[in-house]
């Protein structure tokens, strides 16, 4: 083969894998299959481990005849509770995903639900309630129970999202407080992670959080964070993650939206968030 042929075959060649690396960026960039998350967080009142699942944000987004994608993956992972962290209906699009999600849920797992600013927005938070207990689900509104698990007990507590109301969550944060006073480990949930402060004058343990959506837009080791986050503006600090505080871990999901938002999420896959306690 002449130089020149050479040349030229190497000139494709070198074309061909930039084309490739391209293509396989792209692709990474918009990759909306689910994925599981794992983060483990020490407990000393816990002998052993308490393994906990947190969905937030579906907005109705569909995974599949009866949201089949996330029951198989929380199957997969066996966890002892699972927390639904709000804004699993949408204020936009059609109940029928997050029903099926939430019957499928409360048939199988112990699961407990709080609210989030989207169902608030639908004006029919009283109906989606009654939804989510229909289907077996504890619905948490400053509430706190403490939950046995393989013989070791964890607080769970819960509150309303403060879209309309910042007073009736700072009363069920007080009285969610006031209830987990017993010794043992104690998880918030909670639809917001940008209340960092307000959590911290209280005893909680760890705290979980949604709402943020990873930041939208992300790019791997330079912005994981993201670019944007409601309540927290452009570049916002707690969007994805284990976050050790002073006094408490705040863990927060990307959450699980893929059908509702009109901003793509780039390098931002929707994910289920895994909690080991213990």
């Amino acid at each position: 083969m002449d130089k020149g042929k050479k040349g030229f075959f190497n000139k494709r060649t070198l074309w061909i894998a930039r084309y490739c690396v391209l293509l396989l960026a792209v692709a990474l960039m918009f990759d909306r299959r689910l994925e599981v998350n794992r983060y483990s967080v020490d407990a000393e009142q816990i002998d052993g481990v308490i393994r906990l699942a947190l969905l937030t944000d579906l907005h109705s987004s569909s995974y599949g005849k009866g949201c089949d994608k996330i029951i198989t993956a929380l199957r997969k992972e066996a966890p002892d509770i699972v927390l639904l962290g709000g804004d699993i209906f949408d204020d936009v699009l059609s109940n029928d995903n997050a029903t099926a999600l939430v019957n499928a849920l409360g048939s199988e797992f112990l699961c407990y639900y709080v609210s989030g600013n989207h169902e608030y927005w639908t004006n029919d938070i009283d109906s989606i309630k009654a939804t989510v207990e229909a289907a077996g689900i504890e619905v948490l509104e400053g509430e706190c129970y403490t939950v046995e698990v393989r013989g070791q007990k964890i607080n769970i507590c819960g509150v309303d999202d403060p879209v309309y109301d910042y007073d009736r969550m700072y009363r069920q944060m007080d009285a969610a407080d006031e209830a987990s006073d017993n010794g043992y480990y104690t998880v918030l949930l909670s639809h917001r992670p940008e209340m960092v402060e307000e959590y911290g004058r209280y005893s909680f343990d760890l705290v979980l959080a949604g709402h943020a959506h990873g930041g939208q837009m992300r790019v791997p080791y330079v912005l994981e964070n993201g670019i944007y986050s409601p309540n927290q503006g452009w570049m916002p600090k707690y969007t994805s993650g284990l976050y050790e505080l002073d006094g408490y871990d705040l863990i927060v999901s990307r959450g699980l939206d893929r059908d509702s938002v009109s901003v793509p999420r780039l390098f931002n896959r929707p994910e289920i968030v895994l909690v080991e306690v213990g």
